[in-house]
């Protein structure tokens, strides 16, 4: 036997129910200090420390964030190395 139920909510009301904490004012801050940190920044090599930085994983995270986007651009026939716009060999 299956059983379907469809729920409608907002992401809140979701939370609230399934007891899960309310992080947006964590999510905020972030937010506001990566634009803050990013108004002073110039140079892409910049803004990749920058990224490195706050990622959550640190370089690990960043090597699988491009992995990921080598993956989905390679599908795109751009290949890999196309975030600078390089096809490959």
């Amino acid at each position: 036997m299956k059983v379907t139920v469809d729920v409608e909510c907002t992401p809140e009301e979701a939370r609230t129910f399934l007891g899960l904490p309310d992080v947006s004012p964590i999510h905020d801050k972030y937010v506001q200090t990566m634009l803050e940190t990013m108004d002073g920044t110039v140079s892409l090599d910049q803004m990749e420390n920058l990224f490195r930085s706050f990622s959550p994983m640190g370089d690990a995270g960043m090597r699988l964030f491009k992995q990921m986007m080598d993956i989905g651009l390679s599908g795109s026939g751009m290949g890999s190395g196309s975030i600078t716009g390089k096809k490959d060999g």
